[in-house]
């Protein structure tokens, strides 16, 4: 037999190496018992020897947890003979694929709605029962809900007087655009339902995932009131069977007059709608699970009532259903006074006068006063359904639209008559409100919508993606068939004065759908009845569901209190908001004037279903793969471009009000909305517009007239990665006023493997920082070996195409001469050769810490000293600052230099001219700076500038150089002074900076050449350049000048000369700016990016 040793980890000593107990011989049963266990427990591993090599095979790991680090007891032990070694670093924050899978695999998308709340109420605080996986499918789980909510109230109730309107044809055009409008929503929603698990929220989740927080919130809210009037609409459906079709006595309120029946009715149905709404909150709030056990009861009512209409049309071929219509003359008379449809008859050879008589004359008698119309027109009766092979589809082929109050009139002879006011009094059939075309359209609109019932289930079917395109599809195509062939069979069936009768008044007050139907008009008026109660209810159900799925996303901050609710998560705050809004729709108290309000809020939710899945499709987003592939942008865009033109059609004040509406909410949430990133498809399209606009700004440079400053801001920070001068930025806002680019960037000396960290923290530093001082832009931290590189890099890269800057703005090193580092101000140099050699232009603030925050300035000037022609930017800046608050009341001053040989009144002339034609208000000045003797002070100055300067050269000693000559000073130091031991350790710098004559002499004699005593010796017998002699004259006399014309200014604009094209005097070059901004408070150096940036020209 073969052996083998295994190195076994002994803190694990109860268990074998590689899981599980040992049959018998585990590794730790070789030696010692239980007690010797224990004192091997937590040493370092040992070797064992071992005899049952195939028992552990080739060392593999304990597989009982999907992640390599699960519980510490495993830390150390799992990666012994781990062949994924090469990728034990990454494995805690990017684990391996099987356990990822395992994940994926025990993943559960349960809705968190109506069934969690049913079993928080059955558990009453005990123990949650185990949640099953959801088992719906596509017929159960989505095709008979959307079957239920598509099918409703307007079916029944104005289904055949839209048919009678507006005929046929227009009724068939109708039906078709509507019915496409939601299946062209239905292909874009399936789209978009299969792209990914969608958790319950249904639409608003599709919308808001796709659209992103602003669309999501303003149409998810559409959509929570068109589902809150939808649950208003129901209700009156309700309320307007029960009064007219079933208990038509139980009405309160009861008119005299027949002008005031209207008015009655409305008052009835508020009374009543208020007192059923409150009941179905109640049923509600008291528990979803009965609205949830009697919906299979609603849909058996809609189904029923259905089958009940196809089988009275059937019936009308063989026997008609007997509904006789009186007509006087053409006139339909309501059939609710009389009972005999004659205006005289015989009774034993007697003639005597009806009830229908004794409506339209003074009294029974027969030489009574009558109405004019009813003295020349005969009565007849005419069958209401004369049945489908009748021929009556002929006469309903054409529309009849008319005023509200116009009499509803058969196509007969009659003779007319003088029209007569008491015409309103008397029995007639008249349309109540005025119709036309748009009117029925937004009346018939939501008899179409509830497409959205199957994707609100989404958490609770077995395969969702399959299920919601199958579904949805099936049943829209379902309730196509069966609204366009109710169109044709009503139009056939029927008689078109009873078409156009909406409350059945000709038919003996019975529902006009119901008389058609077999057995009998019961069924439909029962199953309607019903039907709207369970669409009411499921309305109150969902809609407080939705505010609350809105409510806790958190995008809309007041909204956030109806995000609670009941210990079981019943949205009661949700529920009472939605009474109140379903209330606000009863008190309208009438069908036809709440119907286009939904339509409204409906069809725009439908629209921008359909704008995300043409908007991800032409993206072409990463993350776009449908498993429904029957879509295309094309049938997007067709269907958002119908429910736009539904919504104007319906009601074009309507759909002002709800895209205001939705525009303000928007607007609310993009200001004061908690920001949300969900990958939307917004941001997608503003990533490809500015991708568009970025390569169309490439293509040439900008015109003068559109140049502006886009600022490259270089800070500074802190050893605590603050910002130093916050009022750079400040400076920057007033400059900006938030238009144009603006970059801030920072460089931070090292590698960024080592700074990463710190870079981010001095990012979010600089963008908090940004956001206190109102300045809208973009941040840039570079990490770079040192501060030179860094700022050239940011110089040369920052930016992106056209959107690059074209400005810099740096703070003035003000403590350049205290600093023992060189490097802080020749940093500064090559920055300013840099962005000259870039044609950028440059702007250095001296003093930034003493320019205005946010106060506003008295009123001052705004100096700027134009002393040589660079583009034009001195003239620009103090425009554009004017412009913000802050400098608003400064006015603006223009000083320029006259040699001794200038015309200076005409130099003035000219620029006042100049500026004319410049459009800009400016006082202008002209100073004269006639050639001078040089005088004694210029030469000193330039006398110890230069001194300064030639014996830091001297100083500048290599590293190694000067910590041998400091531990030469060190050792000497030791040696003759003993007493001061105690000091030997101070900083080869200190040592180094003692400078006396002797040192110098003794210590650079020892390891330097000889002649290093004469550039000492000409370091203080030296003699100033004259090119230096003149430049600091300058210098000295524009100081002068300034000073005293600008002193008092709130900022000083100079002309920045450039630095010299020599190296070695770059340090002089400082001195000259110190010395020319020297007793000025604000300066703003600013140098020219070599190009025009203002023009005369229009």
């Amino acid at each position: 037999m073969s052996e083998r040793f295994l190195v076994v980890p002994v803190a694990h000593a109860d268990e074998s190496a590689f899981g599980g107990e040992a049959d018998g011989d585990s590794v730790f049963d070789a030696g010692g018992g239980e007690g010797e266990r224990a004192e091997r427990r937590g040493s370092v591993p040992i070797l064992q020897y071992s005899r049952e090599p195939n028992k552990y095979g080739d060392g593999t790991p304990r597989e009982s947890s999907p992640f390599i680090h699960n519980t510490d007891d495993y830390k150390g032990t799992l990666y012994d003979g781990k062949n994924m070694a090469l990728f034990e670093e990454e494995m805690d924050s990017n684990p391996m694929v099987s356990s990822l899978l395992s994940k994926l695999a025990n993943y559960t998308n349960l809705t968190q709605g109506v069934r969690e709340h049913e079993e928080a109420d059955e558990d009453e605080g005990a123990k949650k029962k185990t949640v099953k996986s959801p088992q719906m499918g596509t017929f159960i789980g989505v095709y008979l809900p959307c079957l239920q909510n598509i099918l409703g109230v307007i079916l029944f109730l104005r289904m055949t007087w839209i048919v009678g309107t507006a005929g046929i044809l227009e009724s068939f055009i109708i039906v078709s655009m509507c019915c496409s409008c939601t299946m062209l929503t239905a292909i874009s929603m399936s789209a978009i339902a299969t792209n990914g698990v969608v958790p319950a929220g249904g639409s608003y989740y599709m919308i808001s995932r796709s659209l992103g927080p602003e669309f999501g919130g303003a149409v998810g809210l559409c959509f929570y009131l068109g589902t809150t009037f939808a649950g208003a609409m129901y209700i009156l459906g309700t309320i307007e069977i029960f009064l007219t079709y079933i208990v038509p006595s139980a009405a309160i309120f009861k008119a005299e007059e027949k002008a005031l029946e209207a008015e009655a009715m409305l008052n009835n149905m508020r009374v009543y709608g208020t007192c059923c709404l409150t009941l179905m909150a109640v049923v509600v709030f008291v528990g979803v699970k009965y609205v949830n056990k009697l919906a299979l009861v609603f849909l058996a009512c809609v189904v029923l009532s259905i089958l009940a209409i196809y089988a009275g049309v059937i019936k009308t071929i063989f026997e008609p259903p007997v509904f006789p219509v009186c007509l006087l003359g053409n006139r339909t008379l309501q059939n609710h006074g009389f009972d005999k449809c004659m205006k005289t008859e015989i009774i034993d050879n007697v003639t005597v006068t009806t009830k229908l008589w004794s409506l339209f004359c003074e009294g029974p008698e027969l030489n009574a006063s009558c109405n004019e119309y009813f003295n020349l027109n005969n009565v007849t009766e005419i069958q209401g359904i004369p049945g489908l092979t009748s021929g009556v589809i002929s006469e309903n082929m054409w529309g009849s639209y008319g005023p509200a109050g116009m009499m509803v009139e058969k196509a007969l002879p009659s003779v007319p008559a003088t029209p007569s006011s008491q015409d309103q009094y008397m029995p007639y059939v008249v349309n109540d409100i005025t119709t036309f075309f748009t009117l029925l359209v937004g009346i018939y609109f939501p008899s179409v919508t509830g497409i959205m019932a199957g994707s609100n289930r989404s958490g609770d079917l077995r395969d969702a993606q399959r299920s919601i395109p199958i579904g949805t599809i099936l049943a829209i195509l379902t309730t196509t068939i069966i609204y366009l062939s109710c169109v044709v069979l009503f139009g056939a069936c029927i008689d078109g004065v009873v078409l156009r009768d909406k409350f059945g008044d000709s038919v003996k007050g019975n529902l006009v759908i119901g008389t058609l139907s077999w057995p009998s008009p019961w069924v439909i008026v029962i199953g309607s009845f019903f039907s709207c109660c369970g669409a009411g209810l499921q309305s109150l159900t969902g809609a407080p569901r939705l505010l609350q799925a809105i409510a806790r996303d958190g995008i809309v901050p007041f909204l956030e209190v109806f995000g609670h609710g009941k210990a079981n998560g019943e949205p009661t705050w949700a529920l009472l908001l939605t009474a109140l809004i379903c209330e606000s729709g009863i008190l309208i108290a009438s069908l036809d004037a709440v119907a286009p309000i939904l339509s409204m809020f409906f069809l725009m939710c439908y629209l921008f279903v359909n704008l995300a899945c043409a908007l991800q499709t032409l993206l072409r987003t990463p993350n776009w793969r449908p498993r429904f592939k029957y879509y295309h942008w094309t049938l997007s865009f067709l269907g958002m471009s119908l429910c736009l033109a539904l919504m104007f059609i319906s009601s074009w004040y309507y759909a002002l009000v709800a895209m205001l509406i939705a525009g303000c909410i928007y607007k609310y949430i993009e200001y004061r909305g908690a920001e949300k990133e969900w990958g939307d498809g917004i941001r997608g399209l503003s990533l490809n517009a500015a991708r568009f606009a970025l390569i169309r700004l490439e293509e040439a440079p900008p015109h003068t007239k559109n140049w502006r400053p886009q600022l490259l801001v270089l800070l500074n920070l802190d050893s605590e990665l603050s910002v130093k001068h916050p009022r750079l930025l400040s400076f920057t806002t007033q400059l900006k006023a938030g238009k144009g680019l603006t970059i801030v960037g920072s460089v931070l000396e090292g590698t960024y493997l080592t700074r990463e960290t710190e870079a981010k923290r001095a990012e979010q530093n600089i963008k908090s920082t940004m956001a206190a001082e109102k300045t809208k832009g973009f941040c840039h931290v570079v990490v770079s070996s040192n501060l030179r590189d860094g700022i050239s890099h940011l110089v040369q890269s920052a930016g992106l195409g056209g959107m690059k800057h074209n400005s810099v703005l740096m703070a003035w090193p003000g403590n350049w001469r205290q600093s023992n580092d060189p490097q802080s101000w020749k940093s500064f140099i090559e920055t300013v050769r840099e962005t000259t050699a870039a044609h950028q232009a440059l702007l250095v603030a001296k003093n930034v810490d003493s320019f205005p925050h946010q106060e506003r300035l008295s009123e001052g000037t705004i100096d700027v000293w134009w002393i040589v022609h660079d583009g034009g930017l001195l003239m620009l800046l103090p425009f554009l600052l004017r412009q913000h608050k802050v400098w608003r009341k400064c006015k603006m001053r223009i000083f320029t230099v006259a040699q001794l040989d200038d015309n200076s009144i005409q130099m003035k002339k000219d620029l006042q001219m100049f500026l004319y034609h410049l459009r800009l208000n400016a006082e202008v000045e002209v100073v004269e700076m006639h050639d001078s003797d040089i005088s004694a002070f210029t030469y000193e100055k330039t006398l110890v500038m230069e001194q300064r300067s030639q014996m830091l050269k001297q100083m500048q000693l290599s590293r190694t150089e000067r910590e041998r000559e400091a531990q030469l000073i060190h050792d000497r130091n030791t040696a003759s002074h003993a007493v001061l031991n105690d000091k030997a350790d101070a900083t080869p710098e200190r040592v180094h900076m003692t400078w006396t004559k002797e040192k110098f002499f003794t210590e650079r004699n020892r390891n330097r050449e000889p002649n290093a005593n004469v550039a000492v010796r000409d370091l203080f017998n030296m003699k100033p350049n004259q090119s230096n002699v003149r430049c600091m004259h300058t210098a000295v006399k524009l100081n002068e000048v300034v000073v005293n014309k600008s002193q008092g200014a709130h900022l000083v604009l100079l002309n920045m000369p450039g630095p010299p094209r020599n190296r070695g005097g770059d340090e002089n070059y400082m001195e000259f700016l110190e010395v020319m901004m020297e007793g000025l408070n604000r300066v703003l150096l600013v140098r020219g990016g070599g190009r025009e940036v203002i023009t005369i020209y229009s």
